[in-house]
């Protein structure tokens, strides 16, 4: 037999091609085979399921349920019933993927991790039987799986406690409030009932928003004053065990906060209650650089009322931004303004007017009402809302101030009402105090905060410009004529520059009285208790930084420039005077 000769190059190809050819097969039959692997197909299926659930694309979760079971549940039982749960679980965010999915026949097993905030991370699976059939991969979903660790006929339980009352602190360390009875130092109790507020059950709206924090039904809670505006640092951190059915998914002791200290000055507190004299309203006084409330007392964060004139600020700001006015305008000397035929008078029927910072000054509702036409309803509530108007307070629990918009009228007389701070404008002293410090700033907000800790933190930030410089610079200019030379000469204080706003806010018929009016008292010009007495400012106003803004209203108590303005002087040299 022959010997058999080596393959030349042409053979040696072909072979090559063929075994190349045979490989190419192989990996062809070994991704089909891959591709219609059962248990492949169904980890993707809990894979892709695990991953909506992580951004909450409830949506995406349900559509990947069997069809029938699509039909039994709706869109929105389907999202009520995973976020009940987290919310029970304190969850602060949906489910994450911990680890790899593995199948085990036809079940998928699915690691998940949800953090909560009272009971720690609970790590446990969820079991997601997957059918494969004519509609593709689908999941025989039950509601048990809505939870990681739950079994069927189990229900999700949260047994949660708060720990022990921080203790509240003054800027100085004295005790405002410590213990379970909230006991303040003896030297301090008469700053503590000005400005502690009260712990109790909250009411239900309260309450179901609190649930998810892990603060237990019944357990007492900051109601009002500073116990409600520092009330998430002050309960510290819940704790307890979360149970499906009998078993202990995850436990984790409640933790105790450390005492807050407050921005609270106590001599400034007892000078702001003096101020109020035992009458119905409220004051506040504030540092501009930082946003640090200094004093408060009595509705200064509750009470709402009209702020009248006071509100020309945001008028004039407003009319000067909108081109609306320039500080060159001179009006003439009037004593009323008639808008939609009707007649809007300046106080006491003073005829005034002139230059646009005399007419400030003088508090002209006979310039301002029209100029506040001029400018128009959305305009106005735009710049009243850059400060702080129609926003969710900065200090938990305070009243949030209300400016109308053209969808509350558009009118010539409404919107002119609202440029003197009449009609529907609602305020706090606390929300024009916030105005008078941001004039104070430059035009710049600080935010509010009772919190030593973040003043400080505050005092370093960036600014937030509400007001074009230019425009804040005649307001400045404005504010410091009322003090020197305007309504609010009360407020004046020797050797001190002092910008300010008077305002008196009429809460009945005070104008244009007709004779059967007066005649039945319906109508009395001279009953100061129809008018809230207002004033705001700040100091010393001729430097780059000042340091203290005010607000006092002083309920049914007649002209700012009389009651107020003296009110707040005492304030202001008070906060100066330690500083």
């Amino acid at each position: 037999m022959p010997a058999r000769s080596a393959p030349g190059p042409l053979s040696a190809a072909k072979c090559l091609a063929a075994a190349l050819l045979a490989l190419a097969a192989a990996l062809a039959l070994a991704v089909s085979s891959c591709g219609d692997d059962p248990a492949a197909r169904r980890a993707d299926v809990a894979r892709d399921y695990a991953a909506a659930w992580q951004r909450g694309d409830y949506a995406a979760m349900r559509a990947l349920l069997a069809p029938a079971l699509r039909r039994e549940v709706t869109l929105a039982e389907f999202r009520g019933l995973h976020e009940a749960l987290l919310a029970t679980a304190t969850a602060e965010r949906p489910p994450r993927l911990a680890g790899p999915v593995t199948v085990d026949g036809d079940v998928a097993r699915v690691p998940l991790r949800v953090a909560t905030r009272a009971f720690g991370a609970v790590r446990a699976a969820v079991a997601l039987p997957i059918a494969l059939g004519d509609d593709g991969a689908t999941i025989a979903w039950r509601a048990h799986m809505a939870f990681p660790g739950l079994r069927r006929g189990d229900r999700l339980r949260a047994a949660t406690e708060l720990p022990p009352r921080a203790a509240l602190l003054a800027a100085d360390g004295g005790v405002l409030a410590q213990g379970p009875e909230r006991t303040p130092a003896a030297e301090l109790a008469d700053v503590a009932a000005e400005t502690v507020g009260i712990v109790g059950e909250p009411e239900a709206a309260r309450a179901a928003e609190l649930r998810p924090l892990g603060v237990p039904e019944g357990a007492a809670v900051g109601i009002n004053g500073l116990e409600r505006a520092l009330d998430d640092r002050l309960r510290g951190t819940a704790g307890g065990r979360l149970l499906a059915g009998d078993r202990v998914l995850a436990e984790r002791a409640p933790v105790a906060a450390g005492p807050v200290r407050t921005t609270i000055v106590p001599s400034l507190v007892r000078v702001a209650a003096a101020a109020l004299a035992g009458r119905d309203g409220g004051a506040v006084a504030l540092d501009p650089r930082s946003g640090a409330l200094l004093a408060v007392a009595g509705t200064a964060f509750s009470g709402l009322g009209p702020p009248g004139s006071t509100f020309k600020i945001v008028t004039l700001a407003a009319a000067l931004e909108s081109g609306a006015t320039t500080a060159d305008e001179v009006f003439p000397y009037e004593t009323e303004a008639t808008l939609d035929g009707a007649p809007l008078q300046n106080a006491d029927g003073e005829s005034c007017g002139g230059s646009l910072v005399e007419s400030f000054a003088h508090s002209c509702n006979s310039v301002f009402a029209p100029l506040g036409a001029r400018v128009g309803a959305d305009r106005l509530a735009a710049v009243a809302r850059r400060l702080g108007f129609d926003a969710p307070p900065e200090i938990a629990g305070a009243a949030t101030s209300r400016v109308p918009d053209a969808a509350d009228g558009d009118d010539a007389l409404t919107v002119g009402s609202t440029a003197i701070g009449q009609g529907e404008v609602q305020a706090s002293a606390l929300q024009m105090a916030s105005v008078a410090a941001t004039v104070a700033r430059g035009g710049t907000r600080a935010p509010l905060t009772l919190d030593a800790a973040a003043a400080v933190a505050a005092a370093d930030a960036r600014p937030r410009r509400a007001l074009p410089a230019a425009v804040t610079a005649t307001i400045q200019e404005a504010m410091r004529a009322v003090v020197e030379q305007g309504t609010g000469t009360a407020a004046a204080i020797d050797g001190l520059s002092v910008a300010g706003k008077t305002g008196t806010a009429e809460l009945g018929v005070t104008q244009n009285c007709d004779d059967d009016q007066l005649a039945g008292g319906a109508c009395d010009p001279d009953d100061p208790t129809d008018t809230d007495a207002w004033f705001v400012g700040y100091a010393p106003a001729d430097e780059a930084a000042p340091r203290v803004a005010v607000a006092v209203v002083l309920h049914r108590s007649g002209a700012g420039g009389a009651t107020a303005a003296p009110a707040a002087r005492d304030l202001i040299a008070a906060a100066l005077e330690r500083r």
